[in-house]
């Protein structure tokens, strides 16, 4: 009879102990530790074979030797999932995609299976019944020909489907829900992630198949399951958007074979998630009234220029403490941005509260927004309207200077292009004005700023 033993993991990062803890010593994360059963006997994979598909040995060589391969993408059919992607998926790569419940990662994922002409799709789902898939794909108005659905979670089982089917793109719906017979710890678990992964991971490498995993995020965030299974997959699109607003961006945490600057911003319709080819459409308000505390921002994603519109809304405030909120935005840099305003300008918002809103639902980074964070909570603090017309673009530094960001002639070009007629940069900024006819006022400081705007 096969001997067994337990081990302690830590189901946050995938530590091993001795016995159980009320902490982790290795993450610090509190009540993650449970106890998983480890067979002591050698695991048979599910896939047969080394990664490299040879038992040859591999032997050291100069890079100046090594015989170049051209790369070949196949092309998803999708151009905001390519843009992300870097011009689509690469044979023999492992990609993992993450988000929220409800967000829209199986109907992104099923839109995939049925656009791909010609492309022989196995869409595995261990969450969801085959008449449930079809269901869905009918409500997507679109019933691939080349997609076989098989709803299954053993990983065993799957590779019996593979080897029958010959599947030239591989979907896994989700890796959260499949397992493998030789471990005793339930589906889900630190361990049957990073054995199920790995395994897919083999059979990608070996066949040069392309294989997406759909993955779990935990409360924080994060995606569930040990923080190897970030490092083992090639990609990592995290797919993020408020569930009750409209619009869903697809960014790229990591990326092996592209950039992870881009990103794919999507509408969700009731015929499944339809890509925004002019997101500006979709970021302005229809109608850029003149209402106090709005401003526009130039952000930039990738070499993507975006408009953004920054909500602001000052009031007094009715209890001791002030309330800071933001949504989309840092809570930190706002609060940063207001103790500039009370120290080096000597606006008076310590006994105001200040609440922040990036209209569309999305989240934005750039330092480039910060002009137009203190442009908006100026107008809404003084009740003065900026001109629908203006849009910003500068970071806001500590002592009260007006900074310049990265590519500002892309900028201006974007905002040129949208209509506006007046630009509002920082004076350190080197712009070829040449290219433009857009009015560009540069500024040096933020009281210089709330001068030239109000």
């Amino acid at each position: 009879m096969a001997r067994s033993k337990t081990a302690f993991v830590c189901q946050s990062c995938g530590a091993v102990h001795s016995k159980w803890l009320g902490r982790c010593t290795a993450c610090g994360e509190w009540n993650t530790i449970t106890e998983e059963i480890v067979k002591s006997e050698q695991k048979v994979p599910a896939w047969g074979g080394p990664a490299s598909g040879t038992g040859v040995k591999s032997l050291a060589m100069p890079i100046a030797e090594v015989m170049h391969k051209s790369e070949h993408r196949l092309p998803t059919g999708d151009a905001e999932l390519d843009r992300v992607l870097g011009g689509g998926l690469v044979p023999g790569s492992l990609v993992l995609v993450g988000g929220e419940p409800g967000i829209g990662k199986s109907t992104l994922m099923l839109q995939l299976a049925l656009h791909l002409p010609g492309v022989r799709v196995l869409y595995v789902s261990g969450e969801e019944s085959p008449h449930q898939i079809r269901m869905r794909a009918e409500r997507l108005r679109s019933v691939g020909e080349g997609c076989y659905i098989l709803s299954e979670t053993s990983v065993s089982a799957i590779f019996d489907e593979i080897r029958r089917v010959q599947p030239q793109l591989v979907i896994v719906d989700s890796i959260q829900t499949v397992y493998m017979e030789g471990l005793e710890s339930a589906p889900g678990s630190v361990s049957q992630i990073r054995e199920c992964a790995a395994e897919f991971m083999r059979y990608a490498k070996s066949e040069d198949v392309p294989v997406l995993l759909i993955g779990h995020i935990t409360k924080e965030g994060l995606l569930a399951g040990p923080k190897v299974l970030e490092h083992m997959v090639d990609v990592v699109l995290n797919f993020e958007g408020d569930r009750h607003h409209f619009f869903r961006i697809l960014r790229a945490q990591k990326n092996r074979f592209g950039s992870t600057s881009e990103i794919g911003i999507y509408e969700m319709t009731a015929a499944g998630l339809g890509a925004v080819s002019n997101p500006s459409d979709v970021l302005l308000s229809v109608e850029r009234q003149s209402l106090s505390g709005n401003a526009v921002c130039m952000t930039l994603e990738g070499v993507r220029p975006l408009p953004v519109e920054v909500q602001a809304l000052v009031s007094s405030a009715v209890y001791g403490t002030p309330q800071r909120s933001a949504t989309g935005f840092d809570v930190r840099r706002l609060n940063m941005l207001l103790a500039v305003l009370e120290k080096r300008c000597g606006f008076r918002l310590g006994q105001k509260d200040v609440f922040l809103n990036i209209a569309g639902g999305i989240r934005v980074d750039d330092p480039a927004l910060d002009a137009a964070v203190v442009a908006s909570i100026l107008s809404s603090n003084g009740d003065v309207a900026l001109s629908p017309e203006v849009c910003l673009a500068a970071e806001v530094g500590l002592s009260g200077e007006v900074r310049p960001v990265s590519r500002i002639d892309t900028r201006i070009a974007e905002a040129e292009r949208l209509g506006f007629k007046e630009v509002v940069v920082s004076r350190f900024c080197k712009i070829q004005e040449k290219l433009h006819r857009i009015r560009i006022v540069q500024v040096g400081r933020v009281d210089e700023l709330y001068q030239k705007l109000f």
